[in-house]
């Protein structure tokens, strides 16, 4: 992971080499269509604070719950004891990307939905939300996936199908099950290795109507270098930096490959 310093200077380049969030500098009608139809929509959906209050709710929560980390952690492979609210300050995705997310779901509307990594359920609410569409939600710790569980039952969700393990024993059988993956998000394992397997699989089942978002595409190095390699992949034909997550399309009509940062 990078220092709080190194973000900061990627930060800064990052956003004097984008184009901003107008869409100007833009030659693409499909991005300047995303940029101005998703990105910068400003709508307050009713479904907004009821999410939020169940964030602020974890926020809050001092209780202390048992959790395997398998991810990107400190440690790895071990039985940790962690307070809620520590987990929800550390692993939700703020709520501008959460609802970014969910405004995507909502303009494209995918067939269903993907998310590997659930934490305490809060994006995968906003992807529920968004449309009627099942969404397969993926997380490694029991306990965690017990509170996303929770937060499912508290907002009414009733298409969110939870999938709890491992992902390498989890995700894999997934998807010949599926028509193909709509619309993935890709928050689960914040190193280059398991990225880059995910995506490898991904592409054996995604088709041009695809979308997958990765998450952190510039929190260390080597995932850094994982987002240079899939954005260079042949089969993706666009891509987006948003700096804190990274978007690609498979769509055909695009003959030559394009590659856009946008301010956000």
């Amino acid at each position: 992971m990078y220092g709080r310093y190194q973000l900061i200077k990627k930060f800064f380049r990052y956003y004097l080499h984008a184009s901003d969030k107008k869409g100007h500098g833009v030659h693409s009608p499909f991005v300047f269509d995303f940029i101005k139809h998703v990105l910068n929509d400003k709508t307050e959906y009713d479904i907004y604070p009821k999410i939020e209050t169940r964030r602020d709710a974890l926020l809050q929560d001092k209780s202390f719950i048992t959790v395997e980390d398998l991810g990107a952690g400190p440690v790895v492979n071990q039985n940790l004891s962690r307070q809620v609210s520590k987990i929800a300050a550390w692993s939700l995705k703020p709520k501008k990307f959460a609802q970014l997310l969910y405004r995507m779901v909502k303009y494209y509307r995918p067939s269903q939905v993907i998310e590997l990594g659930t934490s305490l359920g809060i994006t995968t609410s906003y992807l529920a939300s968004a449309s009627e569409a099942p969404v397969h939600t993926l997380e490694g710790s029991p306990a965690i996936a017990s509170i996303a569980r929770q937060t499912f039952s508290l907002l009414g969700f009733k298409n969110i199908i939870q999938h709890t393990g491992n992902f390498d024993q989890t995700f894999p059988p997934l998807l010949p099950d599926l028509v193909h993956p709509a619309f993935v998000f890709i928050d689960g394992n914040h190193r280059k290795e398991p990225t880059l397997n995910y995506f490898k699989l991904l592409l054996q089942y995604a088709d041009e109507s695809t979308i997958l978002v990765f998450d952190d595409i510039h929190w260390s190095e080597e995932m850094e270098q994982a987002w240079d390699i899939i954005k260079s992949d042949p089969a993706v034909t666009l891509s987006i930096d948003l700096f804190f997550i990274g978007i690609v399309f498979f769509r055909s009509e695009f003959k030559v490959k394009q590659h856009f940062s946008v301010r956000f």
